[in-house]
């Protein structure tokens, strides 16, 4: 068994470790601020591990984190996250299509659905999504899923005035 890592920072004492740890927000934090005033004060490893709630490995690993960036060091990193699908231009276009509408002879449909969206950016930008992620998409770019009732490319509104004029209905 290799000899122990040793905390090399020596800023603070524990007392003032248990100081920051009483101050402290973040419990994660709060755990590994202790198990390492325990090791300052020359308690076992295992029995600090096993106090604070972690396996002696663990504790070494938060030494480590400790000597390199001190207190903050000790703070639980958040996660990346997945990969953004879409790039901020291919968002931008996606939101200008939107926007734009539908050409019908091109598009063959006369409103944008999720699922005719979804198709039109797996043809642009080979990205297969489900309609939901769409919807999402939509609401990230401030628009809705709310449409105007669609109206036919070939309509003639001077024929739909005269028929006002002379339905017996009027």
């Amino acid at each position: 068994m290799g000899a122990a890592v040793a905390v090399t920072r020596d800023e603070l004492t524990p007392a003032q470790l248990r100081a920051a740890a009483g101050r402290g927000e973040e419990p994660d934090q709060v755990r590994r601020l202790l198990a390492i005033a325990l090791v300052l004060e020359d308690v076992p490893r295992r029995q600090a591990a096993e106090q604070c709630g972690m396996d002696r490995q663990t504790l070494r690993d938060w030494v480590h984190r400790y000597n390199a960036a001190g207190i903050e060091g000790l703070r639980s990193r958040k996660s990346p996250g997945k990969a953004a699908l879409l790039t901020e231009a291919q968002k931008a276009e996606l939101k200008a299509l939107v926007v734009a509408g539908p050409d019908p002879e091109r598009d063959k449909v006369v409103r944008w659905r999720c699922a005719d969206l979804r198709a039109e950016v797996a043809r642009r930008f080979g990205v297969e999504v489900r309609e939901g992620t769409i919807g999402g998409w939509l609401r990230q770019l401030g628009l809705t899923r709310l449409q105007p009732r669609p109206c036919h490319p070939k309509k003639d509104l001077a024929a739909q005035e005269e028929y006002k004029k002379t339905s017996p209905i009027c």
